[in-house]
């Protein structure tokens, strides 16, 4: 399939996923979603659909699964950070850190050249990062240790789990030579 037809099907998925909370906003008033709303979800949705197009390109097997897991990773955190915040609520400035885990992933895949060798050592770079965001606000905001200081440690483990898992995928596509 070529790249357009392959956007065009991103296009139309994306505006099918979007059509679920419109339909939803029409019988519930649970859903209110503002146009900001649609604008930032289609964008993510699209960006993360496009990114992983553009990466898995360049190999397949472990590397395809790898490039989805890495962009699913950076899709989710994205997302959960708009939502509910990781650090306390979405305002929380400390979830402004997780930033950081983005660049580490992108600046690595650049800089690997999209190789999977490279691709592996930057994912496991960004589970490393995830790792230390938590810790690096505690030490500037010092919140009460708590129950949620406990959950915020377990979520940022599960992230981490999922940059690691893209970074062992992207190694074993080294070891298979899984590039095309």
């Amino acid at each position: 399939m070529t790249l357009t037809k392959s956007i065009l099907r991103l296009a139309l998925v994306t505006t099918g996923l979007l059509l679920i909370p419109l339909v939803a906003m029409q019988l519930t008033t649970e859903v209110t979603w503002t146009l900001s709303d649609f604008v930032v979800a289609g964008g993510l949705l699209f960006g993360a659909g496009l990114a992983y197009l553009l990466v898995a390109r360049q190999g397949n097997g472990p590397y395809r699964l790898a490039a989805g897991v890495a962009v699913a990773a950076g899709l989710l955190l994205i997302w959960v950070n708009l939502a509910v915040g990781l650090i306390g609520s979405e305002n929380n400035p400390a979830n402004l850190l997780y930033g950081g885990v983005l660049t580490v992933a992108a600046v690595g895949a650049l800089a690997a050249r999209f190789q999977p060798q490279g691709m592996a050592r930057a994912m496991f770079a960004a589970a490393l990062v995830q790792l230390a965001v938590p810790l690096v606000a505690a030490l500037i905001w010092r919140p009460a240790v708590n129950l949620g200081m406990l959950q915020v440690l377990v979520l940022n483990a599960a992230f981490a789990g999922l940059w690691a898992a893209a970074g062992w995928l992207f190694r074993r596509a080294s070891n298979t030579g899984a590039l095309a």
